[in-house]
């Protein structure tokens, strides 16, 4: 490599981590420690992404696919930004040994990085291709010590057991027992959980027993799902099947709508309501999200093609998964909607219900956005609680309760102590 090139990336990988420090401040999110700031601006991103422009390589927000199968993604190098949140939350001190479940090559070498000579880290994943491209791509990287394998990550890695943390880079759908045996009793894991259709990322501790976690970070994010024993593809009847401008509707669990009734909802005339909430071009509604899906029975993740767009069948809405409601007639559903205020640059919250309580059902979402913003918007959030799913649900803390496999997912929100309502 010449020096110039040198010169390009060093300046590239600067701004990059710059960057992300400026979005941490600018967001409210917690700054960086000094040991995850410093190993972002050492370790060379490129090396991992052997062809790619070194623009889009440090790019702060950008996630790459590696492998890609029928249009899905299988595996890819995570965004800089969320890597780096991840490697705050999980808090890795020198000398600690770390389990990292989904490889790739660039977050192990961060791993290895922020643990020192003394640490260990080993890196796992399904896929024998990506522990290929893996050892490959360290071995570029002069980046040495870290101990790569073909693994389900479901299971973990017994044989170098105990952990002092585990972080997975792929999205879960539930906790499985091997992780937590093989985490040391103070350890920490950090983990792309989905819940009711949505991903966060949850840095877990245990609260007493085993099996017995709460969350004291959640992030927003994104990840490839993991594959193996521990995959799972929530239901997603579609509303209507063209290719090209299908509807879909993503329900995780709850009580099964009547589809053929949605489909023909579909097709009636629509309803608005609006909350007169509204918000700004750069804010996050990830919150909203997180409540709305905590406190409906009727959640759903509308998600659509841009051809349904297109055709008029609905407004523009997140493709990937936009809240809705079903209503408990089961044949009518609302999903969130944003129209633009005039001579601002905010948005107000709304909803388009479809069916024949498609009023109702609008009005029901509208006055749970109201409910949030007075409530709990800007508030910490819900508290998040995994428990073993063997404990009768009577046994359980108040709150929305996520069952799954292995745990019941409890979400509990307290009000902000000014609210009046």
């Amino acid at each position: 490599m010449s020096a110039t090139s040198t010169t390009d990336t060093t300046r590239a990988r600067e701004a990059m981590v710059d960057a992300i420090v400026a979005d941490h401040a600018r967001f409210g999110q917690p700054p960086l420690s000094p040991a995850v700031e410093r190993a972002l601006r050492t370790v060379p991103r490129h090396r991992f992404l052997p062809g790619l422009p070194t623009a889009e390589a440090y790019d702060h927000e950008q996630a790459v696919v590696t492998k890609e199968e029928n249009g899905l993604a299988l595996s890819s190098v995570s965004a800089p930004s969320i890597i780096a949140t991840m490697l705050h939350r999980a808090d890795l001190r020198p000398g600690q040994h770390v389990l990292e479940i989904g490889s790739g090559g660039y977050n192990a070498a961060l791993i290895r990085e922020l643990v020192g000579p003394f640490g260990q880290v080993t890196s796992i994943d399904i896929d024998s291709d990506v522990i290929v491209r893996a050892e490959e791509l360290l071995a570029d990287a002069a980046a040495e010590g870290v101990h790569l394998a073909v693994a389900d990550g479901e299971h973990g890695f017994a044989a170098r057991a105990p952990f002092d943390r585990i972080i997975v880079t792929a999205g879960a759908w539930d906790l499985p027992p091997a992780w937590d045996t093989q985490l040391a009793p103070d350890g920490r894991l950090v983990v792309p959980m989905r819940i009711r259709g949505l991903t966060r990322c949850l840095t877990l501790e245990r609260t007493a027993a085993h099996g017995h976690w709460r969350a004291v970070a959640v992030d927003p994010c994104g990840f490839v799902r993991m594959q193996g024993a521990g995959e799972y593809w929530e239901p997603m009847p579609l509303l209507h099947e063209p290719d090209g401008a299908q509807v879909g509707l993503r329900l995780e669990d709850g009580p099964q709508p009547d589809i053929e009734a949605l489909r023909t909802a579909l097709t009636t005339d629509p309803a608005e309501s609006w909350s007169g909430v509204t918000v700004g071009a750069e804010e996050a509604t990830d919150g909203l999200d997180l409540f709305l899906a905590s406190v409906a029975d009727g959640w759903a993740l509308l998600t659509a093609q841009r051809g349904a767009i297109q055709a008029g069948l609905i407004r523009p809405i997140v493709l990937t998964g936009t809240p809705a409601l079903v209503d408990n007639d089961g044949a009518s559903f609302a999903y969130r909607v944003l129209r633009k205020i005039s001579g601002q640059e905010r948005w107000e919250f709304g909803a388009v219900g479809h069916g024949p309580h498609a009023t109702p059902v609008a009005r029901q979402l509208t006055d749970l956005i109201s409910r949030w913003d007075r409530n709990h918007r800007g508030g910490p959030g819900p508290h998040i609680e995994l428990l073993p799913a063997s404990i009768p649900t009577t046994d359980l803390p108040p709150g929305r309760v996520v069952p799954k496999r292995h745990t019941h997912t409890v979400l509990t929100w307290d009000r902000r102590p000014s609210s009046d309502t």
